[in-house]
């Protein structure tokens, strides 16, 4: 066979770009610092240094539905060249939904979360599970999450 194959970058050279600081690398301390391929290109981290350069530690993958549904901001969702974009962080990070209903679905999923949130910080004995709506809500995520 000819030709080239795409190679994993190496630890040292793989980036990912936050919103303040530009460019962050792995720090070389980091669990996933070996990592050299993530299936989606969104981590969650702890904590962020600086020395020869910009380091994360403590970070973790975190695939599009859960940072959605558990990201920070608000969710917005518009039409754009003829795709419904879902957006968070004022327009920072975005994705392209498939459809106008998924769109829709999502921000009204991530709106009744929050609901269910507030309604149990107002009452934090309330149980989610026997709560009819907490349930349902609930079983609709897990589902969502663990099926995409």
């Amino acid at each position: 066979s000819t030709g080239a194959v795409k190679m994993q970058p190496k630890a040292e050279e793989l980036k990912f770009v936050t919103r303040n600081d530009g460019y962050v690398h792995i720090h070389p301390s980091s669990v996933n610092y070996q990592t050299r391929h993530f299936e989606s290109p969104y981590l969650v981290y702890h904590e962020k240094i600086k020395t020869s350069r910009v380091f994360i530690r403590d970070c973790s993958m975190v695939s599009v539905y859960p940072l959605v549904l558990l990201g920070g901001g608000q969710v917005h969702m518009q039409l754009h060249k003829g795709e419904f974009v879902i957006s968070l962080d004022d327009g920072w990070i975005r994705f392209v939904a498939a459809s106008h209903q998924v769109a829709e679905l999502v921000k009204e999923l991530r709106c009744e979360l929050d609901q269910l949130l507030q309604d149990k910080i107002k009452n934090p004995s309330m149980d989610l599970y026997k709560c009819p709506r907490g349930s349902r809500i609930i079983g609709m995520i897990v589902k969502l999450v663990t099926t995409q």
